[in-house]
C-alpha cells in the first residue's frame, strides 16, 4: 500500500486539543472553540430526544431538590428565630405583655431595644418554644433528606440516560467506521480517529451526565435565591447583586489568563509524550548509537518545561476560589453590617438576617460556575463537532440491491483497461490489462511504488477502479458485494496482525467454528506447529497485545497457518515470507506451492528468487505493466526483469533517477 502510505505520511498531525485531565475541559482548561456552535449543539441534543421522557423527569427532580435546598436557610432562620426570642423572652417579667414591654422599655430611654423587639414574636416571662422548634427542625430535616432524596434519584436517572445516549452515538460511530472506505483511513491518523471514538464520546458523556444537570440547578439556585432574598430585604438583596459583576470580571480575568497556561503545558504534554513514544518505539537504534544519554537530556529538558508549564497553569487557576472567597467574604461583611443594623432597629428579625447570609453565599457561586459550565460545553461542543466529521464523511459506495452471487468460484480474474489513481492529480494505474486464468499463479514484482500493492487493494475492492473493470469469472466485482467477494479470497500481509487472545484463537481467526484439529493441520502445514509446543501453554499461550513476546518470524508463521485454514478458493501473498530466515522460507515456500495448488494465486514478491515458479510474472512500474511472462520467457528477453533479477545475485547496483521515468540499472 505504498501509495496510500506516502498520503499518510504527507499528511501534517495536529495535536488533538482537548480539557486537560483526560479531555473534559473546565475552569481554566484549553477550550477547542467550535466552529458551529449553536448548530453542533442542537445537533448533539437531538441525541437526548430517544430519552427524552427521562430527560424531563430528570428535570423536574432537580428543580424540585434545589427548591428543597433554597427554602432551607429560610426555616433554618425561623429556628434561630424561635431560640432568640425563647431567650430575650425568659428575661422579661412575666406579669407584662410584649406591648407594655415595648413602651416599658421606651419609657426607660432604650427606644433602640424596643425597636428590635417590634417584629419579635415574644411572650414575656415564657422561654423557648421548644414544641415550636422541634417541629420547625424535623421539617428542616424532612426538607434536607428530600433534597438529597431528589438529587440522587436524577444523578441516578441522568446517568441512564447519559449512558444510554452516549451508547447510541458510540454504536453509531462504529457502524460508520465499517462502511468508511480504506482511503480514509489511509489518510487520517490512527490516533486521531482513536481520540474521536474514546475521548471525544467519553468528554460528550461527561457532560452530559453532569453539566446539563448543574447547569439547570445552577440556574434555578439563581432564580429561587433571588426570589427569597427580596421577600426577605430587597436593600440587603441590591447590595448583594452589586457583588456579581465583580465576581464575573474576575471569574473571566481568570480563566482568560488561566486557558493560556493551560494551552502551554497542554502542548508540553504533547512533546513529552511524542518524545516518550520516539525513545520507547526506536529503543534499540538509541543503544545501538549509545544516544541513550542525549535522549535522556532531551528527556529532562522536556520534563522540566512539562513542570514549570504546570507549576504556571495550577498556579493561576487555582486564584479563582481565593479571588471568589474574598468577593463573598466582602460581600458577607457588608450585609452582615447593614443587617445587623437592620435587626437593631426593628426592621429585620435575627433569623432573617441569618437566612439571607445564606441566601447571598449561594447565589454567587451559582454564577461563577454557569461560566465555567459555558467552558465546558464550548469543548463538548468542538469534540461533537469531531464526532460529527467523522459521521459525516463519504462512505464506501453501497453494495448493489440486487448482487450477483457465484454458487462455485473458479478464480478466473482479469483486469480490463483499469484506471486507478489515489489522487485525480497524480495518476498512478493507466490502462492495465491482466488475465489470470483458474488455478494459475500470478506473482507481481516491480520498483517501490509500482503499484503492486494497489492491484491487490483494487481487487478486494478496498478502492474501486476509476475506470475499466475487474471480473472474477465473467462477473464484475462491483456487481456482487463485498463480503462475498472477500471471503474468497484469503491474505497473507507483509505486516502481520494479530490479537490479543491465544495462538488457537489468532489461527481460528480464519475459519469460524475451526475445530482444533483443523488448527493444528494448518499449523503444521505452515511448519509452526513445532515451536508452539514449546511454549509454556501450547496452543493456549496468550499473545499480549503488541505481540511483542514473539518474533516477526513467529507472528509471520502464524498468519500464514491462518491462511492455510482459511483454505480459500483465491490466495494473496504479499511478502509473506518476508521475515523469516531463509531455511524457513524454503519449507514456507514448499507449503504455499501446496496451498496454491488448483487455486488463483497472486504473490507480491521483491525477492525475485521466490517467485521463478509462477506461471504469470507481471513486472510493473509507475503503474504499468511492462513486461509479462513466465521466469524464463522474461529472462530471455533480458529486459526491466532479467535487470532487476540479476541486480539480486550479482551485486549489480540500483540508480534511480528522478528526471527518469524509469528505473535504470547500471552494471
Amino acid at each position: 500500500m505504498s501509495q496510500a502510505n506516502e498520503q499518510k505520511n504527507d499528511q501534517k498531525k495536529k495535536p488533538i486539543r482537548q480539557g486537560f485531565g483526560g479531555g473534559r475541559g473546565g475552569v481554566g482548561a484549553p477550550i477547542e472553540k467550535p466552529r458551529n456552535f449553536m448548530g453542533s449543539l442542537k445537533r448533539l441534543l437531538g441525541y437526548l430526544k430517544p430519552q427524552l421522557i427521562p430527560l424531563i423527569i430528570v428535570i423536574v427532580f432537580a428543580v424540585v431538590s434545589t427548591i428543597f435546598m433554597i427554602i432551607a436557610p429560610k426555616m433554618l432562620g425561623k429556628a434561630t428565630n424561635v431560640l432568640f426570642e425563647g431567650i430575650i423572652g425568659k428575661m422579661m417579667p412575666p406579669n407584662m405583655t410584649k406591648d407594655q414591654a415595648i413602651e416599658f422599655l421606651k419609657f426607660s430611654g432604650r427606644d433602640q431595644i424596643a425597636q428590635m423587639l417590634g417584629p419579635m414574636n415574644i411572650v414575656p416571662g415564657q422561654g423557648v418554644n421548644f414544641s415550636r422548634l422541634a417541629t420547625i427542625l424535623l421539617t428542616l430535616l424532612g426538607v434536607y433528606a428530600l433534597s438529597a432524596f431528589f438529587n440522587w434519584l436524577q444523578q441516578y436517572l441522568m446517568a441512564g440516560v447519559a449512558q444510554k445516549t452516549v451508547y447510541n452515538l458510540r454504536k453509531e460511530v462504529d457502524e460508520k467506521l465499517a462502511r468508511l472506505p480504506l482511503k480514509f483511513y489511509d489518510s487520517h491518523p490512527h490516533g486521531d480517529l482513536l481520540s474521536r471514538v474514546t475521548n471525544d464520546i467519553d468528554n460528550i458523556g461527561h457532560t452530559l451526565q453532569q453539566t446539563l444537570v448543574q447547569l439547570i440547578t445552577a440556574v434555578v439556585t439563581v432564580i429561587g435565591v433571588l426570589i427569597m432574598m427580596l421577600t426577605i430585604s430587597p436593600l440587603l438583596t441590591l447590595i448583594t447583586l452589586t457583588v456579581i459583576p465583580l465576581a464575573l470580571l474576575v471569574t473571566m480575568f481568570v480563566i482568560k489568563h488561566s486557558q493560556k497556561q493551560f494551552e502551554i503545558q497542554w502542548d508540553s504534554t504533547g512533546e513529552l509524550n511524542g518524545h516518550v513514544e520516539e525513545s520507547y518505539t526506536g529503543f534499540n537504534v538509541i543503544k545501538a548509537f549509545n544516544k541513550h544519554w542525549d535522549m535522556q537530556k532531551e528527556f529532562d529538558e522536556e520534563n522540566e518545561r512539562l513542570r514549570e508549564a504546570t507549576f504556571k497553569a495550577q498556579f493561576v487557576s487555582s486564584l479563582i476560589r481565593p479571588f471568589i472567597g474574598l468577593i463573598n467574604n466582602l460581600n458577607y461583611v457588608i450585609v452582615s453590617v447593614v443587617g445587623g443594623l437592620r435587626v437593631a432597629n426593628g426592621v429585620m428579625t435575627l433569623g432573617d438576617i441569618q437566612a439571607f447570609i445564606q441566601y447571598s453565599r449561594q447565589f454567587t457561586m451559582p454564577i461563577v460556575q454557569t461560566s465555567s459550565i459555558i467552558n465546558v460545553l464550548q469543548s463538548t461542543v468542538a469534540s461533537a463537532e469531531r464526532v460529527f466529521e467523522l459521521l459525516d464523511e463519504e462512505e464506501e459506495i453501497p453494495d448493489p440491491e440486487n448482487p450477483v452471487v457465484l454458487d462455485k468460484v473458479e478464480g478466473h480474474v482479469k483486469f480490463e483497461n483499469v484506471y486507478f489513481s489515489y489522487e485525480p492529480q497524480k495518476p498512478l494505474i493507466e490502462n492495465l490489462n491482466l488475465e489470470a486464468k483458474p488455478g494459475q499463479s500470478v506473482a507481481i514484482v516491480g520498483p517501490t511504488g509500482a503499484g503492486k500493492t494497489t492491484l491487490v487493494n483494487l481487487l478486494m475492492r478496498f478502492y474501486d477502479v476509476d475506470a475499466g473493470r475487474i471480473t472474477l469469472d465473467g462477473v464484475d466485482i462491483r456487481q456482487m458485494r463485498r463480503a462475498d467477494l472477500r471471503k474468497n479470497f484469503g491474505m497473507v500481509l507483509q505486516d502481520a496482525w494479530l490479537f490479543r487472545g491465544t495462538i488457537k484463537d489468532n489461527i481460528a481467526y480464519g475459519k469460524e467454528g475451526a475445530t482444533d484439529e483443523e488448527i493444528v493441520k494448518a499449523a503444521q502445514a505452515a511448519y509452526v506447529d513445532y515451536f508452539i509446543r514449546t511454549l509454556p501453554k501450547g496452543y493456549d499461550t496468550i499473545i499480549d497485545e503488541d505481540a511483542t513476546n514473539l518474533s516477526q518470524g513467529q507472528r509471520q508463521l502464524i498468519t500464514i497457518a491462518r491462511a492455510f485454514l482459511a483454505n480459500p478458493p483465491l490466495l494473496i501473498l504479499d511478502e509473506a515470507t518476508s521475515s523469516v530466515d531463509t531455511r524457513t522460507e524454503v519449507l514456507i515456500q514448499e507449503a504455499m506451492n501446496n496451498l496454491m495448488e488448483g487455486r488463483t494465486s497472486f504473490v507480491i514478491a521483491h525477492r525475485l528468487s521466490t517467485i521463478r515458479n509462477a506461471d504469470i510474472i507481471v513486472v510493473m512500474n509507475h503503474g504499468r505493466v511492462v513486461e509479462q511472462g513466465n521466469h524464463k520467457e522474461l529472462m530471455a528477453k533480458k529486459g526491466f526483469y532479467y535487470d532487476l533479477y540479476m541486480s539480486q545475485f550479482i551485486g549489480t547496483d540500483l540508480e534511480i533517477k528522478s528526471s527518469s521515468d524509469d528505473i535504470q540499472i547500471i552494471s
